[in-house]
């Protein structure tokens, strides 16, 4: 009678053991794993007999892993890290003409989004799944080919590709200028004025922050009208285009508003960004042809952004440029 290759525990308890040891308390393992706090220990229990070693101490209401529970939660982490990406590669081989693609929801939704029936009306065998999300996530795992990322310009990995920079001004509705009750020609007329801030912790004394900017013209102590917060960058410029604030523009995001007069830079004074948006890929998308139509195109898009020069925002008053 041959004997079996591997003498190995059940897949289900090792996921068991590896949650129990990474929250170090089975009553959390349990609630991730959809299981009773009981089940989970059973498991372990058995795990424990079958490899004949402890791999927890048992504490007062507490647990601790053991040197051979140590070492058997990092060997867990690799196998099953191996064996989720060995599924996620086959699922995403499954889904052939699909392609799913992250980016923040600012970028998506005043960039990605108004420009993406572009590249439908030619792919339309290519469906796209649009993963609006500000946390970076792991591309194998989300099962996700593309991720334009934001980040600096100057930590822009090796295998990543730079789109575009970034360039920032205050920006308002036409509707708000054109008010001679408030007028808004100069950086003092923002005391009339309110001034639409985002809720972004790292931009605290950059130029994303509207203090900085009232330092540079010299209005440390200006006092606007009003201030509405945002915490989310596409929900602000909509608040600027409805003509309720001045917003500070960050371009590409808000060239198209620009391009279509629904924004006019309130001044001209531009600032250059330290950030850049940043083509990435999915290990596993390489070489397929749907990612690689995608990604000619998004490049090709970033070119016409350049071409039009729209870094620099017509200022209040002119005529945007079509």
């Amino acid at each position: 009678m041959s004997k079996k290759r591997y003498d190995l525990p059940p897949l289900d308890f090792i996921q068991g053991f590896e949650a129990a040891a990474r929250h170090l308390s089975f009553t959390r393992a349990a609630r991730e794993l959809f299981l009773t706090q009981s089940a989970v220990s059973r498991q372990i229990k058995t795990l424990e007999e079958a490899l004949e070693t402890h791999l927890f101490e048992r504490r007062h209401r507490s647990l601790a892993l053991t040197d051979d529970g140590r070492a058997f939660y990092d060997m867990s982490v690799e196998v099953l890290n191996r064996v989720q990406q060995s599924i996620d590669q086959m699922k995403r081989r499954r889904a052939t003409n699909q392609l799913a693609v992250t980016t923040t929801t600012g970028f998506a939704s005043l960039w990605l989004i108004p420009r993406l029936n572009r590249f439908t009306r030619t792919r339309p065998e290519i469906e796209v799944r649009i993963v609006a999300n500000d946390r970076t996530l792991n591309l194998d795992r989300s099962l996700i080919d593309v991720a334009i990322r934001y980040m600096p310009a100057n930590a822009v990995p090796p295998d990543a590709e730079t789109l575009f920079g970034e360039a920032i001004q205050p920006v308002c509705s036409p509707a708000l200028v054109a008010d001679n009750a408030a007028p808004l020609r100069r950086p003092e007329d923002l005391k009339s004025h309110t001034l639409l801030h985002l809720d972004y912790g790292p931009a605290h004394k950059t130029w994303y922050d509207w203090g900085t900017w009232l330092t540079s013209f010299g209005l440390d102590d200006l006092r606007p009208a009003g201030t509405l917060h945002f915490t989310r960058y596409d929900q602000m410029i909509q608040a600027a285009i409805a003509g309720q604030g001045v917003a500070l523009g960050l371009s590409p995001l808000i060239d198209e508003q620009i391009r279509t007069g629904q924004l006019v830079a309130a001044f001209e004074k531009i600032a250059p960004s330290s950030k850049a948006y940043v083509l990435m890929l999915a290990r596993a998308a390489a070489g397929r042809p749907e990612v690689a139509a995608f990604c000619d195109w998004l490049r090709e898009e970033a070119r016409e952004e350049a071409r039009e020069g729209n870094a620099a925002a017509p200022a209040a008053g002119q005529r945007p440029s079509r």
